[in-house]
Formats: C-alpha cells, structure tokens, sequence
C-alpha cells in the first residue's frame, strides 16, 4: 500500500522540490504537493499536481509571513491535503509552521531544511525569536531532512542543541546523463556558472577575470538571478566583455550547456561564512554527471567533498582561478577531467534503492 505524503514547499518553482517530489514517487510516495510560487505556478511537477497557496517573493520575508499567516487562519483546501496523509514533509521554516499546525495524531512529521537563511544566524532580536521558534517546533518533528553534514553539525546538533534523528539526503542528480554531449572545444577556458544566481561577488570577480584574459577565459551563466541581488541582471551582463547569459534553462537543457564549458563555478559567497560555508549545492554534483570540473573552495563544505573524493579544483581564494587558468594547458585539464569521469555514480547520483530506502526512512522503518 502507497504511503500517502504531504509535501509543503516555500516556492513550487524550485527544481529541488521536483527533483524531490520525483525521488519520493520513484520510492512508492503518493505525494500530495501544496507550497507557495514566485513566478506562475507549473501545472505539474515531476507529474504532480500542485496545489498553489499564493505567491512570494525573493527576500520579502514579511510578505511571506503574512502569507503563512492567512494560510494558518484560513487552511481551506491544504488541510484534507495534509489530514490524509501517512507523513508530512516541510520544506523550511514558514512551511514547518503551517505543517505543526495542520498535522494530526499519529502522522510523521518531517522537516525539510536545504539552506540556512541568515536571518536564523543573526545575533539580533530577530534572529534569536526566529531560532527559538524553530527550536520549539523541532520538539514536535519526527525527522530532521539535510543536504550537508555541516547542516547537521554546525547548526542543528551545535546551535539548536537539536537531539532528535537527522537524516543526510544530498543534493545528487536524479540520474546520471545516458551519455555527454561532448566538451567545449580547446582554445580558451570556459568557466559555467549555473542554477539560482544570487551571488555578487561571484559575478564580479568572473566577470574581473574574463575582462582580463585577453580572450583567454570566457563565462557563461544560465539560472534564474535573484531579483533582490540583481535588479536588472541581463542589462549589466550585456556590458560586460567575455561573459555570456544563456537565460533560465529547464533540466533537459543541461547536458547542451555543460558541453559548452570546461569548469563549473561551484563558489557561493552568498552569506559568507555562513549557509555557503555549510552548502553542498545541485551545481556540484550536476557539474560531475556532466563531465565539468567543478571549483570550490578550500575549507568549505563544497572544498572539503571535493578533496575528498580527489576530484575538481580547490582554491584558497576564488580571485585565484585567473592565474590557475593562464598556467593551465590541455593536458592538465584532461588530467582533471579523467578524476571527474571515474568518480563512480553513487557518490553523484541517486539510484531506485535510494529513494525506496528514502521513503522508508520518512515513516520510521530504517533505523537512524
């Protein structure tokens, strides 16, 4: 019999909650998904359809409070979505408050939680209020959902005190690519930088280094900007020499961009020494199933997988990666690329036993 679970997502939109929504029905879900959208709503994801809740917006954290309050006074519709369910499954904070609420005696309750927003970091009021309301609801969760070991050890177990069951499901490709599309073609450095674009100084430094190498280095981006970091994204790439944007893409489209670049750009200083310390981010393991080299820093979570697994390039500081290329020449990075090809696809890539044991663990039959 199906287990039946209520997947409460913070934006339908995301390719991490399809890529979940898929990794649950592939593991005998029947899932149930209700969230919020900040661009129109799809009509199905990952073959299910959604129920929308309204829309958010990036960084407008009180427009999304008072969202999840409406919700909470008037649940109309989600609440037979989540009261029929065996399990259900909060994607972050604002949807854990909805989740608590709504959920019945006997269901499992399980919380989601893929990135640490800044404001639970903060020393302020508002900090340390968000914090205890989380850790008030953690009483209440059966299972806590991470896509890093650092999740885990530097926030929930060191600065929640969290004591109950943690689960580590990371970030990997639902499936390896049947074959690649090829590489770009020798004559100068290609550097991709993927996925949700919400990093300024990433920008600039790619595009500092691009400017510089006299041809040498080019930038190619494709993802969705953050309307907050980047008011008018594609107007300020346009002026900038070497750097291209290929738009937003849908997941069949990444085999075709990969094959245009030889380094995936895998550096977030987005909340720097903080969420993107801890990040093991969908680039990493993406750029690998695609052939790219990936490019972290040293002494981050990314850095450290990286090691590791003796694959990709680490660097001290992301201003490094100019030098690296200029001295680079072909052979090196066929060296680079031969580590990539070999690492086996279990450590990248989800297979069925994976999302069986997945669901299993959502209703408590395998041990922590």
């Amino acid at each position: 019999m199906p287990v039946t679970i209520a997947y409460l997502v913070h934006d339908l939109g995301d390719a991490a909650v399809a890529r979940r929504v898929a990794s649950l029905t592939g593991g005998g879900g029947d899932v149930r998904l209700a969230g919020f959208f900040r661009r129109p709503p799809p009509d199905r994801v990952a073959g299910t359809q959604p129920l929308a809740l309204g829309r958010t917006e990036d960084a407008r954290l009180a427009r999304r409070a008072l969202l999840v309050l409406l919700v909470l006074l008037a649940p109309g519709r989600l609440a037979p979505l989540v009261r029929n369910a065996n399990v259900v499954i909060a994607r972050n904070l604002e949807m854990l408050i909805i989740a608590a609420r709504l959920r019945q005696s006997g269901q499992r309750l399980v919380y989601e939680c893929l990135d640490i927003h800044r404001l639970m970091l903060g020393s302020g009021m508002a900090g340390k209020a968000m914090r205890a309301i989380e850790r008030w609801l953690l009483r209440k969760v059966d299972l806590v959902l991470v896509s890093s070991p650092a999740f885990e050890r530097s926030y929930f177990r060191h600065r929640q005190h969290h004591r109950g069951p943690i689960e580590l499901v990371e970030n990997k490709v639902a499936a390896m690519p049947a074959a690649l599309a090829g590489q770009a073609p020798e004559g100068r450095w290609i550097l991709g930088w993927f996925g949700m674009l919400r990093c300024r100084r990433s920008l600039d430094l790619l595009s500092r280094i691009a400017a510089g190498s006299q041809g040498r280095i080019g930038v190619l981006i494709a993802g969705i900007p953050s309307a907050s970091e980047f008011p008018d994204f594609e107007r300020e790439i346009a002026s900038l020499d070497g750097v291209e944007f290929a738009g937003a893409y849908r997941p069949d489209d990444l085999p075709r961009l990969y094959a245009r670049v030889h380094f995936a750009w895998c550096i977030d200083y987005f909340e720097e020494g903080l969420n993107s310390r801890w990040l093991l981010p969908n680039r990493l393991y993406e750029s690998i199933a695609h052939g790219a080299v990936p490019i972290a820093l040293a002494g981050v979570e990314t850095g450290r997988w990286l090691e590791e697994a003796d694959v990709g390039v680490t660097l001290t500081d992301g201003a490094d990666i100019g030098p690296l290329l200029a001295a680079m020449d072909a052979d090196q990075f066929r060296a680079l690329r031969r580590k990539v090809a070999a690492l086996p696809a279990d450590r990248i890539a989800f297979a069925p036993p994976d999302h069986q044991r997945l669901v299993a663990r959502l209703i408590g039959s395998v041990a922590a």
